[in-house]
């Protein structure tokens, strides 16, 4: 209030003398100075009207006071001026703008932050002395350090033409208080960070708000959804919060602006209850053409995965069960493999109901998820390697379930217990493989509604089901595998090896998932229970009560002894130099023109671990990642990570692998497919290079 006096009376008594000022300081990005509305200090004077006027260049922006994820506002030492207690640095409204995929917060062309300097001893002269620190931004980032003095000696001259600059941008400011026109304000913060809903109410209508929040130092926020309601009045508005820097949050600190005349910022009262939005928006519903290109899309992409690398234990059951329907008539062999196929789509159906209602109650879902459950992988991993045991023909077992002996005599005669579980196992060990297609399918499906997550696993289920439901249309394919004879017992060796490198497989996954103590009680209780199945015949009650002892016992290692830490020997261990991943590095290493590969993988992701061998680790790609100025970061997702979680959702993804580029050519970054190879990655990373920076680019700097 008292800068706005001091400034009304200035134009007030405007002359015509010209206005002190500082030397300007110049670079590409920036041009700044110190104005004043007077040139001297008036008689008796208290405080004295001041700005620091920044030009921008073509393309290049600076921060407000909370610049968001990566951004710096300006700073000012006066610790150098003399005849000066206070300097209030006072900030205009701010404007939104996105770099690097982020939203930030501060201004383009021009702007005066408008300073409140109080004097020491008033009326007397004054040496204005700022060292000044200011982060601009382009395509890069560069910190720009620099010294503006001003000496104002006794005197009443003034000029109108900064006095005007000066109080223009004033008007800018956020008015506070009573002033604000706001009479009832709320915000609600989830337990999880994830999002910030507001409702406040106004005596003046809004007409097109921006809401700009405040949370503390390094927080990442999305665009805010804005609903406006009672003629206007009513202002409700939900902001995802991205990444949230513990040790610097507070509570919420609102900035609505309203065009250009309009700017207010308030505290709100907190409420755990999010408000309720004025209404509801209608869901896009795609139409039946976008429909049917979904499920044709995610189709595909089921029958890829039968013939992906990283399935071969689905290929060794698949295997098995055609071998053990030869000799079985037509009608017995097309009903055993459409209960083979019913097994798969049992499968996918229950997964799409599991995933919906994750979504429902608000947990982070995506494709193959479970892998990083330790009581799930345990438990593939105990009937993985009894099932492996068995075609090693180290017993033949009855479980007290039926299971071993149902997974072994798929394709038997005595019923199609057998065949189902076949089908089942299948499309579970498939969970972990990613291919062409799939990604765009379960992004759609994991975006949209309910029908559209059944209709998309359907087409899915539909296309991994294919071989069991070729052969259940032409059962006499069977009658193209040679007859019976001893490559049977060399293939069950085969099939056997491959079922057991996948339990050790599951196992290694364990270590990461749950720790090494409850991989190690895992494994140990396992081939405990494999003694047990291999001894001689026991009395029958001691018999079954030592081996459910031993199917239990790992199941509660794995619950117990699993832990949250994340280890991170797979980062240490790689011929490639990662970094762990934060999404707030990518824009800061950006910003300094550096290019950044992204890789989201886990030890469970199959796919991740193909793309890594075969292109990631082989030149040219290796060299292209340890070269000058290129990053290699890493999101390990095999334990649960909401921050990773959060980042893929953002990218409309649900499933790994995840791989993009980022660099000063492609700020947003560039996704690559789901399936690597070297001449994409070699291209991204050129693009994502640019052809403008300068390798003398500045450090960000904190």
């Amino acid at each position: 209030m008292i800068l706005t006096f001091v400034l009304a009376w200035v134009l007030f008594n405007s002359g015509s003398g010209l206005a002190a000022s500082s030397e300007e300081f110049t670079s590409k990005p920036v041009a700044a100075r110190i104005i004043t509305a007077q040139d001297g200090v008036p008689p008796g004077a208290e405080t004295l009207s001041a700005g620091l006027s920044l030009k921008l260049a073509d393309g290049w922006k600076t921060y407000w006071r909370s610049p968001g994820e990566v951004g710096i506002p300006p700073k000012i030492d006066w610790a150098g001026s003399e005849n000066v207690a206070d300097v209030e640095m006072l900030w205009p409204a701010p404007e939104r703008f996105t770099a690097f995929g982020i939203e930030n917060f501060g201004y383009h062309e021009e702007v005066v932050f408008p300073l409140n300097i109080t004097l020491e001893e008033p009326g007397k002269p004054v040496d204005l002395a700022g060292a000044v620190k200011l982060l601009v931004c382009s395509e890069v980032c560069v910190p720009q350090n620099f010294d503006l003095s001003l000496s104002l000696p006794l005197g009443t001259s003034i000029d109108s033409l900064s006095a005007g600059r000066i109080s223009d941008f004033l008007a800018r400011v956020p008015l506070e208080g009573d002033q604000t026109g706001i009479t009832r304000a709320i915000a609600s913060v989830d337990v999880d960070q994830t999002a910030l809903t507001l409702e406040m109410e106004s005596t003046t209508a809004f007409e097109a708000p921006d809401v700009f929040a405040e949370l503390g130092e390094g927080t990442a926020l999305g665009k805010p959804d804005i609903r406006l309601g009672d003629g206007g009045r009513r202002l409700w508005a939900q902001i995802p919060i991205l990444t949230v820097l513990e040790e610097k949050y507070h509570d919420p600190v609102l900035t609505v602006t309203d065009g250009p005349g309009r700017a207010l910022t308030l505290t709100p009262q907190l409420d755990p209850v999010p408000p309720k939005p004025p209404f509801n928006l209608e869901q896009l519903v795609p139409g039946l053409d976008q429909l049917a290109w979904i499920a044709i899309i995610a189709f595909l992409g089921g029958m890829i995965l039968n013939i992906m690398p990283c399935v071969l234990p689905v290929l060794s059951i698949k295997l098995s069960s055609a071998i053990k329907a030869h000799g079985r008539d037509t009608g017995s062999v097309r009903r055993g493999f459409l209960v083979a196929a019913a097994g798969v789509m049992v499968f996918m159906w229950a997964l799409a109901a599991i995933l919906f209602v994750l979504q429902q109650f608000g947990f982070a879902v995506g494709w193959g998820l479970q892998f990083q459950n330790p009581i799930f992988l345990t438990l593939m991993f105990l009937v993985l390697a009894v099932f492996s045991a068995n075609l090693f023909g180290l017993f033949e077992f009855r479980l007290p379930s039926g299971l071993q002996s149902r997974l072994a005599g798929a394709g038997g005669s005595s019923g199609y217990g057998a065949d189902f579980a076949t089908g089942f196992f299948g499309a579970v060990l498939a969970t972990p493989c990613s291919a062409p297609f799939l990604g765009t399918a379960i992004a759609f499906a994991l975006a949209g509604r309910g029908v559209d997550i059944l209709i998309v696993f359907t087409a899915l289920g539909l296309g991994l089901a294919a071989p069991y439901l070729l052969v259940a249309a032409l059962p006499r394919l069977v009658t193209l595998l040679p007859k019976p004879g001893r490559w049977m017992i060399w293939l069950k060796l085969v099939l056997g090896l491959l079922l057991l490198g996948t339990s050790l497989w599951l196992a290694w996954v364990l270590v990461g998932v749950a720790g090494p103590q409850a991989a190690a009680a895992v494994i140990g209780s396992t081939f405990i229970l494999m003694v047990i199945l291999s001894s001689r015949p026991s009395p029958s009650l001691m018999r079954r009560a030592s081996v459910l002892l031993f199917i239990a016992l790992p199941l509660l290692s794995a619950a117990y002894l699993s832990r949250t830490a994340q280890p991170a020997q797979s980062i240490a261990d790689s011929v490639i130099n990662w970094v762990v991943f934060d999404r707030g590095d990518i824009a800061r290493r950006v910003s300094r023109g550096e290019v950044v590969f992204l890789d989201v993988t886990a030890d469970w992701c199959l796919t991740c671990k193909a793309n890594k061998a075969l292109v990631l680790e082989r030149d040219p790609v290796l060299t292209a990642l340890r070269g000058d100025r290129t990053v290699a970061m890493q999101a390990d997702w095999t334990q649960p990570d909401e921050r990773i979680a959060r980042f893929l959702e953002a990218n409309n993804r649900y499933g790994i692998p995840f791989n993009a580029v980022y660099g000063p050519g492609a700020p947003n970054g560039i996704v690559l497919s789901e399936i690597l190879s070297s001449q994409e990655v070699l291209a991204a990373l050129e693009t994502a290079r640019g052809s403008g920076v300068q390798s003398s680019t500045l450090s960000l700097g904190q």
